[in-house]
């Protein structure tokens, strides 16, 4: 069964930097895609990041690009996200989800959420002073 855990969330001022974590387990597709989507209170969900696990394919959200960057460590089966100069609009929960298919990364990304298959539970971040 798949399952996605995210850890990394907290409290931290503007212009801090702050790492999430999705370890992720019972991936069996040869290829899939693991994102980070976000819902700030009174918003709809959003895609901030995504990657392939193939050929390292990436997707940023415009309002995150050039200040956080996803990665992954396969040995560990985890995905991270580096997010630097943070600020008060960055806060919400943040979501790790994953989709059994490379293909389809951008689109679910950028625009269709419920492609994705699997959801963690979230961890809150918090940007402020």
């Amino acid at each position: 069964q798949l399952q996605l855990v995210e850890s990394g969330g907290g409290l931290v001022q503007p212009g801090r930097s702050l790492r999430l974590s999705c370890a992720h387990s019972g991936i069996t597709s040869d290829y899939y895609t693991i994102g980070w989507f976000r819902q700030a209170p009174g918003k709809e969900r959003e895609g901030v990041s995504c990657i392939t696990n193939n050929d390292d394919s990436t997707y940023y959200a415009e309002s995150v690009r050039g200040r956080f960057t996803i990665s992954r460590d396969n040995a560990k089966n985890t995905v991270y996200l580096q997010m630097n100069s943070l600020k008060p609009e960055d806060t919400g929960v943040y979501y790790c989800a994953a989709a059994r298919t490379a293909i389809n990364m951008y689109y679910y990304c950028s625009s269709y959420a419920d492609g994705m298959d699997h959801w963690g539970k979230g961890t809150l971040v918090t940007v402020s002073s």
